[in-house]
């Protein structure tokens, strides 16, 4: 892969890390989509993708990176440029596929114009972790056999595109993640009542789904993932190795030894 880096960078610290291991990477952020680089960026309507392409190609752009949570834009069908009318319909059914349907669209319409779209753990590979316990103390038996549970649901539901979080308490199930993200699952989980824990504190496992495109879609973690298990009562979380980001490393591993929790990066 080579070329210039471009990064299409929207919300949350992930691009801004990015960019400040690339310095001399092209910023690029869309109207109606916030992020943190708004002011250090080529700004661009997704209406004029046409002028995105344009202006990339321009700028020698070889490789480019998808950064941060992106908010579907509400699009002006009016506002279209000829590229963006020609592609409309591509996008429209893929949005019927859910998720990684789309996003594969998405990275085959780059991909078309040239571009070469990487993982932002291709750009950045610190963000993700090598197996080992990285936080904490060693899961016991109980919480491996509950860890084991939530790989199995977390497989079971993979097919289906749903789920890359679930959390498990004595066998029990007590919520995967939905749309709504792992925030508000550790939130439904904290509200559960103590009873349906089964005298086990249980534990929060993430992971890429099978198949899942990691160049665009990595599962994330940081600091105010630990701050939830912490809330939910959790006895700790595990992460996939090399498949689940770890957002502003040292604090979040700091936390987790601060608040008692334990981290681990497993294949799974």
């Amino acid at each position: 892969m080579s070329g210039k880096l471009a990064i299409l960078a929207c919300a949350g610290a992930l691009p801004v890390a990015i960019a400040r291991a690339n310095p001399d990477a092209m910023v690029i952020t869309l109207e109606g989509i916030p992020s943190e680089l708004e002011g250090q960026s080529h700004r661009h309507r997704l209406e004029k993708i046409g002028t995105l392409f344009a202006a990339m190609k321009d700028a020698g752009i070889g490789r480019m990176v998808f950064a941060g949570s992106l908010v579907r834009p509400a699009l002006d069908p009016s506002a279209f440029d000829a590229e963006m009318a020609a592609i409309a319909p591509r996008l429209m059914a893929a949005l019927q596929m859910g998720d990684d349907g789309l996003l594969r669209t998405v990275i085959a319409i780059f991909e078309e114009q040239g571009f070469s779209v990487v993982g932002a753990h291709q750009v950045l590979p610190a963000l993700t972790a090598d197996p080992g316990l990285h936080a904490g103390t060693a899961p016991d038996e109980a919480t491996q056999a509950d860890i084991a549970r939530a790989t199995e649901i977390l497989r079971g539901l993979a097919p289906l595109d749903l789920g890359q979080a679930c959390v498990v308490a004595g066998g029990q199930c007590l919520g995967i993640e939905t749309v709504q993200g792992t925030d508000a699952l550790l939130k439904f989980v904290a509200a559960t009542p103590p009873e349906f824990r089964r005298d086990h504190p249980g534990v929060l496992v993430k992971a890429a789904k099978a198949g899942q495109d990691l160049r665009i879609d990595m599962p994330t973690i940081g600091p105010r993932t630990i701050d939830a298990v912490a809330v939910a009562g959790l006895a700790g979380l595990v992460i996939e190795a090399g498949k689940v980001m770890i957002l502003d490393r040292d604090t979040t591993l700091q936390a987790a030894r601060d608040k008692g929790i334990f981290l681990v990066a497993t294949e799974l």
